[in-house]
């Protein structure tokens, strides 16, 4: 494994409609956070459109990242099949070797089984023809469902970007994800969390934590994963809760962000 951050390492730093920073963080800001970190990967999602930015700018990116020796995945949203196609292209051009995407859309419902598997037959030749591998992210979709979608695309340029924590939603413990999406992932997720009964013992409520600090065995994972003999980039990420502030927000993200990576690093070694 390969340990990374990302831009969704830091969304409370990067910020939200309705939570914007004075200081917002940017992309050459979250280089200089891993560089800062000693971590030679960083995803850049949805939340930091790496194809947004004006020409000038991508450019001093790609040249600060090149002189850092730090690898960059990108990510996008929705399986829709010139979007995928513009991004294949996109990544080739930036030397990036992963690009990650979601099943839904962004504001769009979850497309069909059919028209997802359309849509990636029809991008398996130019991503084995570029070179770019694509993660499916389960966040939006089951653990076996996205199994059986990958299996039906049968490309070895297609496989899974594993959430450790969204899953839950479904509900569908991180375990299961594991060992039905192990030997096809390309890119994980790490989060970590804590399960806390509610009042009187009614219910119960998940909650984000700092990594090593809550009920995900990363031992186990990192263990699996060595089985498997798979090897996918690993990237920090958290739900750190609001605070009375913004900036105490950021602020409890980024401590939570540093004590993750010390972490980390005793069972990642690169």
């Amino acid at each position: 494994m390969r340990l990374g951050i990302g831009s969704f390492t830091y969304p409370w730093a990067i910020g939200f409609p309705d939570a914007v920073p004075s200081n917002p963080l940017t992309p050459l800001g979250l280089l200089d956070k891993a560089e800062e970190l000693g971590v030679g990967l960083v995803q850049f999602g949805p939340n930091m459109p790496l194809d947004k930015l004006p020409e000038i700018e991508l450019r001093e990116v790609i040249k600060c990242a090149n002189r850092r020796k730090i690898r960059l995945e990108i990510g996008m949203e929705g399986l829709d099949e010139a979007r995928l196609r513009h991004q294949i292209q996109f990544a080739k051009r930036i030397g990036v070797s992963v690009l990650q995407t979601t099943v839904r859309r962004a504001g769009g419902k979850n497309p069909l089984p059919s028209q997802a598997l359309d849509s990636l037959h029809a991008v398996a030749d130019q991503l084995a023809r570029e070179e770019i591998r694509l993660a499916i992210d389960n966040c939006e979709v089951a653990a076996p469902e996205l199994n059986e979608l990958l299996g039906s695309v049968s490309s070895p340029w297609v496989g899974a970007a594993l959430d450790t924590l969204t899953p839950m939603a479904f509900p569908q413990d991180w375990q299961i994800s594991v060992r039905l999406l192990g030997h096809r992932t390309l890119c994980l997720h790490i989060k970590d969390y804590v399960v806390e009964p509610g009042d009187y013992g009614m219910g119960f409520s998940v909650k984000g934590c700092p990594v090593g600090e809550g009920q995900l065995s990363v031992p186990w994972m990192v263990n699996s994963f060595a089985s498997l003999r798979t090897n996918p980039s690993a990237i920090l990420e958290s739900w750190t809760p609001h605070q009375k502030t913004l900036r105490e927000t950021i602020e409890l993200e980024d401590t939570w962000v540093r004590g993750g990576v010390d972490y980390l690093r005793r069972f990642i070694s690169d």
